[in-house]
Parts: C-alpha cells; sequence; structure tokens
C-alpha cells in the first residue's frame, strides 16, 4: 500500500500546474461521502423502534437481545 501511495504521490508531483488545478478539482467534486455497510431501510427500522420505545418508554425494545450484534456491525 506504501508503494502504492508513493507512486501516485510522484505521478502527481509531475503534474503541470494547470493539471494539477484540473486533477484537484475532479478530486474536489468527487463524492466522498462514507457510505454504511447497513442497508437504509434497517437502519430506518431501529430508527422507528427506538423513538417508538422513547415516547412509549413502557415497552419493550423488542432487538435488546441482540443489541450486542448491532453495535458490532454499526462499529
Amino acid at each position: 500500500m506504501d508503494s502504492t501511495i508513493e507512486i501516485l504521490k510522484s505521478k502527481i508531483e509531475s503534474l503541470t500546474p494547470e493539471l494539477a488545478e484540473a486533477f484537484i478539482r475532479i478530486i474536489d467534486n468527487m463524492d466522498t461521502t462514507p457510505t454504511s455497510a447497513i442497508p437504509q431501510f434497517q437502519l430506518d427500522e431501529v430508527f422507528d423502534r427506538i423513538q417508538f420505545h422513547n415516547e412509549n418508554p413502557s415497552t419493550k425494545l423488542d432487538f435488546f437481545e441482540n443489541i450486542s450484534e448491532f453495535e458490532k456491525i454499526c462499529a
């Protein structure tokens, strides 16, 4: 991995100023938003259950037994 990064660094350093600016614009326009491996519908379901429990504290969270597995997935 380090050698790949060093190769990339040397290639970037050898770019002309115009190409470097173009490269920077391309990188800036890339979507770098981190994505989760957990599907959005599952996250929504957990959020809805927690919200329901917060509004109705006498209820039991039905996924309580699996919370440690959920924490591992989200870590």
